[in-house]
């Protein structure tokens, strides 16, 4: 088992024909990801590593997509978005970073309407290792296991699980949301996949500062976890007013400090740790 993406995932990849496009299908390919199909308005006709690609989303679905991966640039990513939901996708990953809120806004709304749910902007992907991956994260720190992984920074989510793989942990999941400040799917519903999923032991929640989705995860956590949670938040030293990296990273209140989400987490039952060799500590100390 695994969350979102398993081996019957049939993954369409919008601007399969770019440059980082048609070097992440490759390594999804390498990964053993069943990529049926691109998308590049201008290029139908052409293949990426042996994948057909098409000018439109609609000609595509004859390979029968049920997911589809986005690396349109910013300025045409609401248009491939919206044409993505029309084709009634229930699974939308978008890594792109940049776009401006109302064109997210847009996106998130028209997504509602159509049941499609929206993974990012700004996000990694997913990847449930030894199954399938859609999006960017690296191979080297991946290894098929039974540790759940949600981030909202891919960077912080691939170290973490590079030394979950040097100490033998391996993933069932490894999720990132994005950089926000404006998301559809948030930790509360990762956290609740993740506890349902046969394959997860235990969850490694990665956060940051701003936003109060820590909040809404640890209020989650403390009535409806049956799963142990080790959690992470980076950003400590943030000063009120500053951006960490992510454009949804930013101090606002008393409750989007780092110490405040850490508390709250910790009163929920989550095992709160300060750096990724806590996490592997914590991970042995539990004998998952």
């Amino acid at each position: 088992m695994a969350i979102l993406v398993d081996e019957t995932t049939r993954v369409l990849i919008q601007g399969i024909t770019g440059h980082v496009g048609a070097f992440q299908t490759r390594a999804m390919i390498a990964q053993g990801t069943n990529v049926v199909a691109g998308v590049t308005p201008g290029k139908g006709g052409r293949t990426v590593e042996g994948v057909p690609v098409y000018d439109y989303v609609e000609e595509a679905m004859s390979h029968e997509p049920n997911v589809v991966l986005s690396f349109v640039p910013a300025r045409f990513a609401e248009d491939a978005a919206i044409e993505a939901v029309d084709s009634r996708m229930p699974l939308l990953v978008v890594t792109t970073a940049g776009i401006p809120d109302q064109s997210t806004l847009r996106v998130l709304h028209h997504a509602q309407k159509k049941g499609t749910r929206i993974l990012g902007p700004d996000t990694p992907g997913l990847v449930s290792p030894g199954k399938s991956k859609v999006g960017v994260h690296p191979d080297q720190v991946l290894a098929e296991g039974h540790i759940g992984v949600v981030s909202r920074s891919g960077a912080l989510s691939y170290e973490i699980c590079r030394h979950l793989v040097a100490n033998q942990f391996g993933q069932s999941t490894v999720i990132g949301i994005g950089g926000g400040p404006l998301w559809d799917v948030r930790f509360v519903e990762i956290l609740k996949w993740f506890e349902g999923d046969p394959q997860t032991d235990a969850i490694v929640l990665l956060g940051e500062i701003g936003s109060t989705m820590e909040h809404e995860a640890a209020a989650y956590i403390s009535t409806s976890m049956s799963k142990p949670v080790i959690s992470l938040i980076v950003g400590r030293s943030a000063p009120r007013g500053a951006q960490l990296g992510h454009a949804g990273a930013i101090i606002e209140g008393d409750q989007d400090t780092a110490e405040k989400k850490c508390e709250a987490l910790a009163n929920a039952g989550a095992r709160v740790v300060r750096s990724p060799r806590a996490v592997v500590e914590s991970l042995k100390e539990l004998g998952v």
